[in-house]
């Protein structure tokens, strides 16, 4: 087996030259990377990671927990990471969750064996048992997405969901809207709650109100959607818009509009969150709020790693903020009667 000293010698460079090359510790001339990424290929040299980890305490690994990266909107986060991952020369541990404490444990347990050099959490729910062994482990660098924002042991990334509900309804109100519902996430979480504050806000402003019967309980997830959907046009109380708490679930709302045999937007408008990659595709193409998914990855890995070199790092809150994406799910309430008339 080809060790480095044989990949030094037929590269014709010294061995911290290929460490460097292989480890992108330090700049080294095109000339050289090249004839090393020469050898290794031709030598199938293959690093000792374990034997390097030992000797330099670190891994260039991260541990990442997340709820599911089967979710479009945590997928994208994945993928953000990932790549970054990649352009700075470090491994990514996946591990997903399904928001279950056991596995939330099990998972966090292994990485820890592991050794990885920092982690990542981004789990919609974060039960006092995972936040105790975080909390035991407050040695490990650790950075938490989007919903956790209550701790003084962990850095924190997340949007200003407030302002985000409020961008929702005021477009909603702006566009004519008037008899409006919310199909929300887990109302028991801090995210939820803000998103409907500040659309709740925006209706208020325009001397609206939005009655506890349209307001409908989903779970972020697309079933929920549309359940939550068929819910409000059983009530029958005539909503010409809906604000979704996140597009799977705005997915499944059009969903069941459409099966009742009505039409979005004309008969009912409907609005997202998170502007995830589909969101363009679907039929209409869905308005929603924009939740930077790319660059709420990227940060938090920035951040991560700057935890990792900086010892007596204090923790810090970054928040990013969402826009309005304007598409073809939302249209004037009149709008229904003048089509049909024409």
């Amino acid at each position: 087996m080809a060790t480095i000293k044989d990949v030094a010698a037929q590269a014709g460079v010294s061995i911290s030259t290929v460490s460097h090359v292989l480890n992108r510790t330090r700049k080294v001339s095109e000339a050289a990377r090249s004839r090393v990424e020469q050898a290794v290929r031709e030598l199938n040299y293959a690093p000792n990671s374990v034997a390097r980890s030992l000797k330099v305490n670190n891994t260039r690994t991260i541990g990442m927990l997340v709820t599911t990266n089967a979710h479009p909107f945590f997928a994208e986060v994945v993928q953000a990471v990932e790549e970054l991952c990649f352009e700075l020369g470090y491994s990514l541990m996946l591990c997903n969750t399904e928001n279950k404490p056991e596995r939330q444990l099990m998972h966090l347990r292994m990485l820890l064996e592991k050794r990885v050099d920092g982690l990542l959490v981004i789990c919609t729910d974060t039960p006092p048992s995972l936040t105790e062994l975080l909390q035991q482990h407050a040695q490990i660098p650790l950075v938490m997405l989007d919903w956790s924002r209550d701790n003084a042991f962990a850095d924190i990334i997340h949007d200003n969901a407030q302002i985000g509900g409020y961008l929702a309804g005021k477009y909603l109100v702006e566009q004519g809207h008037k008899d409006v519902a919310c199909i929300t996430g887990h109302l028991h979480k801090g995210t939820s709650q803000l998103r409907l504050g500040g659309f709740v806000k925006a209706l208020e402003e325009a001397g609206l109100s939005l009655p506890p019967a349209q307001v409908v309980e989903g779970d972020f997830e697309s079933e929920s959607g549309y359940r939550a959907m068929q819910q409000l046009l059983r009530q029958g109380f005539g909503c010409t818009a809906v604000f979704a708490f996140c597009d799977t679930m705005a997915f499944g709302a059009i969903c069941a509009i459409t099966q009742a045999g009505l039409r979005v937007p004309q008969d009912i408008s409907v609005i997202g969150y998170d502007d995830v990659n589909m969101a363009r595709f679907t039929s209409p193409p869905l308005t929603t709020i924009s939740h930077p998914k790319r660059t709420l990855g990227r940060w938090a890995l920035e951040l991560l790693l700057k935890r990792i070199r900086e010892k007596d790092h204090q923790p810090e809150q970054l928040e990013l903020q969402p826009r309005l994406v304007v598409r073809e799910s939302v249209c004037p309430p009149g709008s229904r009667d003048e089509r049909l008339e024409a």
